[in-house]
């Protein structure tokens, strides 16, 4: 006993935590040397003290803790070579991944950015750059913003990445809608995809056109007077509707509870009618 310490002990040379050690024997990595029948005490000896510094070793290197297991079962320098290579691949990825994450928190950040200092109630005419999306075709009418929660669900549908939404959900209202001043249901919902993302099915991109586009303080249940603004200066200019409309509340009730500051953005794809009559 005068060479074995206590599992307090341990802990403290080592800088773990008691719980952690206690894991580590839950998972069989480290067995103590000796537990105390009567008091259930745990005690360590210099075996354990040579597998608990490979064992913090590959930790800092983020080495799960089941290779590690396995590497103190059958230790060996090919079997040690062959797990850091392993890891390092692991490492290499996750970083990637950590990169796709800072674009995505980027792209996110300016459009915050950009909802907060929108210029509201304008109507503009302007270019609006491709971007891919998820189009899914069902007739929707908008009371309130439930209404969005089944069709998003069923835009989700089985992805293996759980993609986020907030900002980048959007209503449209087909051409032939639009022209005879349907505005009260839409055709259809979609997803703006970010570059970085990834999705298991049919995704198009909307190529680089010139829009119609206004941005109001409210979401979509106030979309309706917006359109009828739009459509009267399309045809003030003799402008031609070319494709749905891409309706996204840019900032909502998925991050403010402050309807006052809700904004939301209306693009109305647009051509001059030289432009259509020679299609």
């Amino acid at each position: 006993m005068e060479n074995l310490f206590s599992i307090g002990d341990v802990a403290k040379l080592f800088h773990l935590s008691v719980s952690s050690l206690r894991h580590y024997e839950d998972v069989g990595l480290l067995s103590p040397e000796y537990v105390d029948k009567a008091t259930g005490y745990r005690y360590y000896g210099p075996r354990q003290f040579e597998a608990l510094n490979t064992i913090r070793y590959l930790r800092v290197l983020d080495m799960p803790l089941s290779e590690i297991a396995d590497f103190l079962q059958n230790k060996d320098v090919e079997r040690i070579e062959a797990k850091l290579r392993q890891q390092k691949e692991a490492v290499v990825q996750k970083q990637r991944e950590l990169r796709r994450i800072e674009r995505k928190i980027d792209n996110r950040l300016r459009q915050l950015c950009d909802a907060r200092n929108s210029e509201l109630d304008t109507i503009r005419l302007l270019p609006c750059p491709s971007c891919r999306i998820v189009w899914m075709g069902d007739r929707l009418k908008i009371r309130d913003f439930f209404d969005m929660e089944t069709p998003i669900r069923k835009l989700e549908g089985a992805q293996a990445e759980a993609l986020v939404f907030l900002g980048k959900v959007g209503v449209g209202i087909s051409g032939e809608h639009l022209r005879s001043g349907r505005f009260e249901e839409y055709d259809g919902i979609f997803l703006v995809l970010d570059e970085e993302d990834h999705f298991d099915g049919e995704v198009v991109r909307l190529p680089e056109t010139v829009c119609v586009s206004v941005r109001f303080r409210g979401s979509h249940m106030e979309a309706p007077a917006q359109y009828r603004r739009l459509m009267a200066y399309i045809r003030r200019r003799s402008l031609e509707v070319s494709s749905f409309s891409r309706e996204i509340t840019m900032i909502d009730y998925g991050i403010t509870n402050d309807p006052g500051k809700f904004v939301t953005e209306i693009n109305i794809p647009v051509k001059s009618a030289e432009q259509e009559n020679a299609e």
